[in-house]
């Protein structure tokens, strides 16, 4: 049965230490009409508190799945996902969700913002709909604000902003509740290259800065420079491809 997670089970796994996040066996089939198309295949990986991990692989080549899979958004055909010692493939819907809610933040590409609310209002509403006091949501999201030099755009719609600006908030947003885990995929992607590059810097910028675990899908061999670990996902395998891209 699917296990539910309380408030014993988050900590004791926060009191078990180790790797933050927990791959093993991990495959992902797809039924495609009378096909069956496998996109990861008995993958088992480690990541650590503080590490920058980039995952890169071309179009469909299971990047984003992967993500999906370590978040809960989609459940693994076999295998299990650890988060902060929780096996998340074991919880039921409602416990992934609260364990989303509370450890994980998401940067997207397209942004996901929601165009009738305030630049500021986009970013306090997940924290209030986990239960944080609108003054205390108001206080963590203008921090962040600042932090991504948007402060004096809070009162402006997200049609208002450019992309670059859009993309700032939706940072803004994953890290307003201080997750443990950032998931990003391809966040760059729907930007220009100095725009991307500047939105890359503040990102590596506050992550590591409150020591996160950020793991971002790309395509982007520049990005993956940056990581301090690379992967390529490849016939549904994620093969360590540091040394080339470090040369």
């Amino acid at each position: 049965m699917p296990l539910g997670l309380n408030n014993f089970g988050m900590m004791t796994a926060k009191m078990n230490g180790g790797a933050l996040v927990q791959i093993e066996n991990l495959s992902k089939i797809f039924q495609e009409g009378e096909m069956q198309r496998t996109v990861l295949n008995q993958v088992t990986l480690t990541f650590e508190p503080g590490e920058f991990i980039v995952l890169l692989g071309h179009s469909g080549s299971g990047k984003s799945t992967l993500l999906n899979l370590i978040s809960g958004i989609d459940q693994p055909s076999s295998g299990t996902v650890r988060v902060n010692g929780v096996p998340i493939t074991e919880l039921d819907e409602r416990s992934r969700t609260l364990l989303r809610r509370d450890q994980i933040g998401f940067v997207f590409q397209f942004f996901n913002l929601i165009p009738t609310l305030t630049v500021l209002e986009n970013v306090t509403l997940p924290q209030e709909l986990a239960g944080r006091s609108s003054q205390l949501a108001q206080q963590s999201a203008m921090q962040l604000l600042d932090q991504v030099e948007l402060a004096d755009r809070k009162d402006t719609f997200p049609d208002k902003l450019s992309g670059g600006q859009q993309q700032r908030v939706a940072i803004a947003r994953a890290l307003a509740h201080n997750p443990l885990l950032v998931l990003a995929d391809e966040p760059t992607g729907n930007l220009d290259e100095e725009t991307g590059q500047r939105i890359l810097e503040i990102l590596l910028n506050l992550t590591r800065k409150s020591h996160k675990t950020m793991v971002m899908a790309t395509h982007n061999p520049d990005i993956a420079r940056r990581a301090d670990r690379v992967l390529r996902v490849q016939e549904g395998q994620l093969i360590a491809a540091i040394a080339d891209l470090k040369a």
